[in-house]
C-alpha cells in the first residue's frame, strides 16, 4: 500500500510540474520586427510567430510604407533582449539588423558588437547598436 502512495505522489508531482511548465511557456512572448528601408519599421510581441509578424508588418505600414516593402526581418521566441543595429555600407546605403533572444541587455550589446566587427565586415562605414528592446518589446535607449 505504501508503494502505491509513493507512485501516486510521484506521478502527481510530474503532472503538476508539466502543467506549470506549459503555463510558463504560454506566458512567454516572442518578438517580431518588420522593416521597410528608409520608410518605417514595426515591432510587436506575441505568443505565435504568424500573428506577431503580421502585427509588425501593419505597424511598419502605418508610416506609409507599402505591405510589400515591410519585410519581416526577425522573430525570436522567447523574445529576450534585442539590439537594433544601425549599419551603413561604405557606398552610403544603410539598414537595420536585429539580434534578439538574449538573456540580458549586456548580452544583446555584445551580439551587436559582433555584428559590427570590422574584421568580418570590412565594407561597413558605420555600425552600432542604436537602441535596445526589453523582453516585453519596450524600447530602451542605450
Amino acid at each position: 500500500m505504501y508503494k502505491k502512495h509513493l507512485v501516486f505522489a510521484a506521478i502527481a508531482h510530474l503532472v503538476l510540474a508539466g502543467l506549470a511548465t506549459a503555463a510558463a511557456a504560454q506566458e512567454q512572448k516572442g518578438i517580431a520586427f518588420a522593416y521597410a528601408p528608409e520608410q518605417g519599421q514595426g515591432v510587436c510581441t506575441g505568443s505565435d510567430a504568424a500573428s506577431t509578424i503580421e502585427c509588425a508588418k501593419k505597424q511598419c505600414m502605418e508610416s506609409g510604407a507599402l505591405a510589400e516593402d515591410c519585410a519581416p526581418v526577425a522573430w525570436c521566441f522567447p523574445s529576450g533582449w534585442t539590439a537594433a543595429v544601425g549599419i551603413m555600407h561604405k557606398e552610403g546605403f544603410h539598414w537595420t539588423e536585429y539580434s534578439c533572444g538574449w538573456e540580458t541587455r549586456d548580452a544583446a550589446a555584445a551580439a551587436a558588437k559582433v555584428r559590427c566587427d570590422p574584421a568580418s565586415r570590412p565594407y561597413l562605414q558605420e555600425c552600432s547598436a542604436s537602441l535596445f528592446y526589453d523582453p516585453d518589446g519596450n524600447e530602451v535607449m542605450e
